[in-house]
């Protein structure tokens, strides 16, 4: 059974893993990843543009399929190796999440929606992962 996902990051990284075709999250931890399976579904969600900065972009920024079977360490240098899942990227525009909220399983009639992002990864619905998709301009197909 596929699951559903929204990962956390700025869109600066998120763009940067899109390019890579790759995900990390939680500044490289393994152990959120491992609860992705392959061909689980993500969807990057970015409160800010920026790594560290208070700019309210609060867009989802990629939308992929899980490629890998497991989690895997990348030396990036400097010390840091974290890490991260391959996916599948697929093609999509950037989707502001406001419009969104009303909709949404996760976030209706929640003022603090967005509280439920601080851990990083947030499982998701069907229905939730299919108004993301729907848009972000992608066709998902689902079971």
């Amino acid at each position: 059974m596929m699951n559903h996902w929204i990962a956390v990051a700025s869109a600066e990284h998120v763009r940067r893993g899109r390019a890579g075709g790759f995900m990390q999250v939680c500044h490289g931890k393994a152990a959120p990843l491992r609860r992705i399976k392959p061909d689980d579904r993500v969807i990057y969600y970015s409160p800010s543009e920026v790594f560290g900065s208070k700019d309210r972009f609060q867009t989802f920024t990629a939308i992929g399929m899980v490629t890998d079977e497991k989690p895997y360490a990348f030396d990036m240098g400097g010390g840091f190796v974290p890490y991260r899942r391959n996916v599948l990227w697929l093609p999509a525009t950037e989707a502001p999440i406001h419009p969104l909220l009303d909709v949404l399983d996760f976030s209706m009639g929640e003022r603090n929606w967005g509280y439920q992002f601080r851990f990083g990864i947030l499982a998701i619905s069907q229905h939730d992962a299919n108004v993301i998709a729907e848009a972000m301009e992608v066709k998902l197909t689902v079971e």
